[in-house]
């Protein structure tokens, strides 16, 4: 397999890899890089906000200093990563198209597929807002909402709640819960009211 070019000049103070590491970067460790989904890099290299260049069989590399620049434009001296959302659901499908959109619109997205995922990533680090499915196995959004509450206080992390239940509105308002979206959703409704509670 043929190697890249490597670009020799750097500006001073851009972040570098240790010494060999080539300037050509392949979309995972781009992804990693960025901090971001590897599917949100490759929407971001669709739509142009980042240059990818293509390997003969096909796979995308990204030139470092290209994505040095691109967190230079996403915010210089600040992390490049927006409000953390708390996503659970048992639904992947939900979470990955819910995921993509959050992340085009500058949010930093962490997955959980039940509440005792939930619970254990609300652990590691406290997000900035929660994303909560109401029906779900074993443990439901009901039962997660009020184990935040009694862990974190009540309205602390702001919690929208989503479900198909008509009369779930209500009783997520009554629950303390900041939002609520029905399902099957508006993706857009669902965008707007992350946006109000936390703006990116």
């Amino acid at each position: 397999m043929g190697r890249f070019a490597v670009v020799a000049t750097r500006e001073p103070g851009a972040r570098r890899a240790a010494s060999g590491d080539s300037d050509w970067l392949t979309l995972g460790q781009a992804a990693k890089f960025l901090g971001v989904a590897q599917s949100t890099i490759r929407k971001w290299s669709d739509v142009g906000r980042v240059p990818a260049f293509y390997t003969p069989g096909g796979h995308r590399r990204y030139k470092r200093h290209d994505l040095e620049a691109f967190l230079e434009r996403s915010g210089p001296g600040k992390p490049a990563r927006g409000p953390l959302v708390l996503l659970v659901d048992d639904d992947a499908q939900v979470r990955e198209v819910v995921r993509i959109n959050l992340e085009m619109e500058g949010y930093a997205v962490r997955e959980a597929a039940n509440a005792e995922d939930g619970l254990e990533a609300l652990e590691d680090e406290a997000p900035d807002l929660i994303l909560l499915d109401v029906m779900m196995p074993q443990v439901d959004g009901w039962e997660m909402l009020r184990r935040v509450q009694e862990r974190h206080g009540v309205g602390s992390i702001p919690v929208v709640m989503f479900s198909g239940q008509i009369d779930a509105r209500n009783e997520a308002a009554q629950r303390g819960a900041q939002g609520f979206v029905g399902k099957p959703f508006d993706l857009r409704a669902l965008i707007e009211q992350t946006k109000q509670i936390v703006p990116a």
